[in-house]
């Protein structure tokens, strides 16, 4: 990146303004409801602190993409959270995801239950709006790989909010 005046910028406040949902999103997909606020926070902190330091930025979503997903990976690092595989997932897993203030928190729920790539690859397309060929950037890998890891991440959660449409039917039906 080559040094750019300071007057060519967009207030900072509007680019927060333009991009703060997308990143929210995405920060929401990586992190979890909980704590998406914390990551999103974090993340214009980092780029109002790079903002105006003679830094050319081209797309200021993928920029602010790129900050999030560090932030992300750092927050998850700090928590210690990573999974660990299990043989089998118990009830109380299963049963702590769902948030029944939040009318999206099944789907929330859905995307953390997808595999990695598979959410990492939808939060970048769709939640961050970046293309598949920056996505497999970001990611590593091609555009392809990203295309399917996003089809088949959008198949699986299809097909989970399918079951639970059909099991709350079936629990309303038998009541």
């Amino acid at each position: 990146m080559s040094p750019r005046p300071a007057a060519a910028l967009p207030p900072f406040e509007s680019v927060v303004q333009q991009h703060g949902v997308a990143v929210l999103r995405l920060c929401r997909a990586h992190v979890g409801a909980q704590e998406a606020d914390d990551v999103w926070q974090e993340t214009f902190l980092a780029a109002l602190r790079a903002y105006g330091q003679g830094l050319e930025i081209a797309d200021y979503q993928a920029w602010l993409i790129r900050i999030a997903r560090n932030k992300a990976i750092d927050h998850l690092r700090a928590a210690g959270r990573r999974p660990e595989p299990v043989a089998e997932v118990g009830d109380d897993v299963a049963a702590a995801v769902p948030d029944v203030a939040d009318p999206d928190a099944s789907v929330w729920a859905d995307v953390a239950r997808l595999p990695p790539k598979q959410r990492q690859c939808l939060g970048y397309r769709y939640l961050g709006g970046l293309s598949y060929a920056q996505t497999a950037e970001i990611l590593g890998g091609t555009a392809a790989a990203a295309r399917r890891a996003a089809a088949d991440g959008i198949a699986t959660l299809r097909r989970q909010q399918q079951e639970s449409t059909e099991q709350r039917t079936a629990e309303g039906s038998t009541s």
